[in-house]
C-alpha cells in the first residue's frame, strides 16, 4: 500500500471527511517531459530491444531445430511473421504497465514515488545483453558448425580440371562445330579418368572469347587448372595445341602441339587425355581413355558428320532435328556399326516426334528410335550412353519407369563421373519417387556443370514434390540469373506460390513464363485459386478444349488442385492408357501427391508398377510395367 499522505486530514467518527488537495504550486514549477524521456523512464526503449533479441534467438533457433523434427519451413516463417505482428503489442504493454514486486499494474495507478522502473531497467539490460548473447552463439553455430559442411565443399580441389572451348583457327567459320566437337571429346576423355573433377561442357562453355582473369573463371567453376588451345584444320591435316595452367595465377603447367592427319584425331585426344594425367598425378589404373563418341572403325568422315548433325540438331527446332537426323543417317551410311551415332539418332528421333509431330508421322520417328536404340544395343551394350539412351527412350515412348531407371543405374555404374549420367539417373529416382535420392543426384551433377539453368530448375521440381517451398524457390530462381528467359522456372515459381496460396504472384509467375505448353497449364492452375469461381471453371475448360487430348496428367493435375478426386483418377488413368510422358510424374507432382493416401492411388501405382510413396523400390519390383 502506499504511504499515507501526510497534508490528508484525519478523519473520526464525528467528523466530516473533507477532500484532500494538492500542497499550492505555481505553474512555472512543473517541466513536462519529452516523448522521448518518457519513453525513457518507462523502459519503452529497452522493453523493445528485449524483444527484437528474443524473437532474433527464437528465429535462429527455429531455423536450426524445426528441419531436424520434419517441421515443414512454414512453420518458421509464421513464427517470425507472429514476432513481428506482437511487436506494437509489446511495446503498448511496456508504456501502459509496469512491472512491480506485487506483479504488473498500470502505469496510471502507481504513484509517482512508488515507480520502480528505475530499478527494473537495469534488470532488462542484463536480460538483453543474456539473451543476444544467446542469439550469437546461435549464429555462430548455424555458420561454422552446420554449415561447415557446405563450406568444405566449396573448397576446390587440387586435381581439378575446366577445358574452355578451343578456339577455331581453320579460317572457316562452317568448321566451328569441329572444334566444339573436339572440345567436347576432351571432356568426356577426362571424365573417365578416377579421382579428377572435370567440369561439363555447358558451364565451360559460357566463357569461350571471356575476358575473365583464368582466376575469375576458375572460381566460377570450382575448378584450379582451364585446359584452353586451338584447332586448326586444313583439308586432311590438323593441328591441336593445348597448354594447361594454374586457374590461380594463370602460369603454365604444360603446353603441347599435336600434328597429324584427320584420321589421327582421336590418338591426339587420347594423348591430350594422358597427358592431363600425368601433369595432375592421377592415375589412369590401366584403362585406355577411349572416348563412346568415337567410332570404333576410326571413320574420320562419320565422325566428322556426327559432329556436324549433333552441333544443328541442338537449336531444337523441328528444321534443326531434321537436318541433324539426315547427318547422322549420312554418317551411319558411312559407317553402320557408328554405335553413338545410332545413340543420337535414336533421341533426336524422339525428340522430333514429341515436340513436332503428329499421328502417323510421330509414330515413324518413334519406331526409327526404336529400331536405332537396339542396333546401339547390340554394337555397344557396355556403353554408358547405350543404357542412358534406351532409359531416355523408355521414359519418353514406353511409360515405363521402372524399366528406365534400372538403364540409368547401369549407366551410372559404368560413368559415374559423367555430369549427364548423374542427371539422367536424378531424372529417373524422381519418376519412382525417389526424391531425396534424386535431389542429392542433381546437386552433384551440379557441382561437376555448375553454370547449367535446366540442373536447377529440374532440382527446384524435386524440392517442390518434397514440399521444400523455400529451397524450391532459391533453385528456380538460380536458374533464372544463370538465363532469364530459361523454360520452366517460372512456371515453378508460380506452383510454389499456388501452394503459398498466393493467387496474384502465381498469375504473375505464370504469364512470366517463356515455354507455351508450361505457360497454358500454367495460368490455368493460378486461375483455380482465385476468388472468381466462374473465371477458374472457364480456364479449366479452355485447357481441357486445347490442350485436353494430347495432355491427360496436366488435365488430371488442375482436377487434384480444384479438390475433384473422381476426376483425377478417371485422367490420371487416361494419361497411362495413352503413355502421356506426363505421367512419369505422377510421383513428383505436388498436387497429385495431395491424394496419395488415397486406395486408388495405391491401385495406380500397383497397375504402373510404381512404389507407393516412401515405400523402398524393391516392394515394386516385379509389381507390374508401364502400358504394353
Amino acid at each position: 500500500m502506499p504511504p499515507e499522505n501526510p497534508l490528508a486530514s484525519r478523519v473520526g467518527e464525528d467528523e466530516t471527511p473533507r477532500q484532500v488537495r494538492d500542497p499550492p504550486h505555481r505553474d512555472d514549477d512543473v517541466k513536462p517531459r519529452s516523448l522521448f524521456a518518457e519513453l525513457r523512464r518507462r523502459n519503452v526503449w529497452r522493453a523493445g530491444v528485449l524483444y527484437a533479441a528474443a524473437a532474433w534467438a527464437l528465429a535462429q533457433g527455429a531455423a536450426q531445430l524445426l528441419p531436424v523434427f520434419g517441421t515443414p519451413e512454414w512453420v518458421t516463417r509464421w513464427l517470425v511473421i507472429a514476432a513481428i505482428i506482437g511487436f506494437p503489442f509489446w511495446l503498448a504493454v511496456a508504456w501502459f504497465y509496469e512491472f512491480t514486486p506485487s506483479g504488473l499494474k498500470r502505469e496510471s495507478e502507481i504513484a509517482p514515488g512508488d515507480s520502480i522502473a528505475h530499478r527494473t531497467g537495469p534488470k532488462l539490460d542484463l536480460w538483453i545483453i543474456g539473451i543476444l548473447c544467446v542469439a550469437v552463439v546461435l549464429l555462430l553455430t548455424d555458420r561454422f558448425v552446420v554449415h561447415k559442411g557446405a563450406a568444405l565443399a566449396t573448397v576446390i580441389p587440387d586435381k581439378s580440371v575446366a577445358v574452355l572451348p578451343l578456339t577455331n583457327e581453320s579460317g572457316d567459320p562452317e568448321q566451328q562445330y569441329f572444334s566444339d566437337g573436339l572440345s567436347e571429346e576432351l571432356i568426356a576423355d577426362l571424365t573417365q579418368i578416377d579421382g579428377l573433377k572435370v567440369i561439363g561442357k555447358y558451364s565451360s562453355f559460357k566463357f569461350r572469347d571471356s575476358k575473365d582473369s583464368s582466376a575469375r573463371i576458375g572460381a566460377a567453376l570450382g575448378v584450379a587448372h582451364l585446359l584452353q588451345g586451338s584447332v586448326r584444320q586444313q583439308g586432311e591435316r590438323i593441328r591441336v595445341t593445348v597448354n594447361m595452367i594454374s586457374a590461380a595465377d594463370g602460369s603454365s603447367v604444360w603446353a603441347h602441339s599435336y600434328d597429324g592427319r584427320l584420321d589421327d584425331v582421336f590418338a591426339i585426344q587420347t594423348q591430350i587425355g594422358q597427358a592431363v594425367a600425368a601433369a595432375l598425378q592421377v592415375k589412369l589404373l590401366g584403362k585406355p581413355i577411349v572416348s563412346e563418341e568415337q567410332p570404333a572403325s576410326g571413320n574420320a568422315e562419320a565422325y566428322r558428320l556426327m559432329l556436324q548433325g549433333r552441333a544443328v540438331a541442338r537449336h531444337s527446332t523441328e528444321a534443326s532435328f531434321r537436318q541433324g537426323i539426315a547427318l547422322f543417317q549420312q554418317a551411319l551410311r558411312l559407317d553402320p556399326d557408328y554405335a553413338y551415332a545410332w545413340g543420337v539418332l535414336s533421341n533426336y528421333s524422339v525428340n522430333l516426334g514429341s515436340f513436332f509431330l503428329t499421328g502417323d508421322e510421330r509414330q515413324q520417328a518413334y519406331a526409327q528410335a526404336r529400331i536405332a536404340v537396339d542396333k546401339m544395343q547390340t554394337l555397344a551394350p557396355h556403353a554408358a550412353t547405350t543404357h542412358y539412351d534406351r532409359g531416355y527412350l523408355l521414359t519418353q515412348l514406353d511409360n515405363d519407369p521402372m524399366a528406365a531407371l534400372a538403364e540409368y543405374q547401369r549407366a551410372y555404374a559404368l560413368a559415374p563421373h559423367d555430369g549427364n549420367v548423374m542427371n539422367f539417373l536424378s531424372l529417373g529416382l524422381q519418376g519412382v519417387g525417389q526424391l531425396q535420392r534424386a535431389a542429392e543426384l542433381r546437386r552433384k551433377a551440379i557441382a561437376t556443370d555448375p553454370l547449367r539453368p535446366d540442373s536447377y530448375a529440374n532440382l527446384a521440381g524435386i524440392l517442390l514434390a518434397q514440399n521444400q517451398l523455400d529451397a524450391a524457390e532459391q533453385a528456380a530462381r538460380k536458374a533464372l540469373v544463370l538465363q532469364p528467359d530459361f523454360p520452366g522456372p517460372h512456371a515453378g515459381l508460380s506452383q510454389i506460390a499456388i501452394l503459398r496460396g498466393d493467387a496474384e504472384a502465381a498469375l504473375r509467375y505464370a504469364n512470366q513464363e517463356t515455354d507455351p505448353d508450361a505457360k497454358a497449364l500454367t495460368l490455368a492452375l493460378a486461375q483455380q485459386i482465385g476468388a472468381d469461381r466462374a473465371q477458374a471453371d472457364a480456364a479449366l475448360h479452355d485447357y481441357l478444349a486445347q490442350k485436353g487430348q494430347d495432355h491427360p496428367f496436366n488435365v488430371a493435375v488442375l482436377y487434384a488442385l480444384r479438390k475433384q478426386p473422381d476426376l483425377m483418377f478417371t485422367w490420371l488413368l487416361r494419361a497411362r492408357t495413352q503413355r502421356d510422358p506426363g505421367f512419369t510424374s505422377l510421383l513428383s507432382d505436388p498436387f497429385v501427391l495431395a491424394y496419395q493416401h488415397d486406395p486408388r492411388f495405391a491401385a495406380l501405382c500397383q497397375q504402373a508398377g510404381l512404389p507407393l510413396p516412401g515405400q523402398p523400390l524393391a516392394a515394386a519390383a516385379g509389381a507390374g510395367r508401364g502400358p504394353g
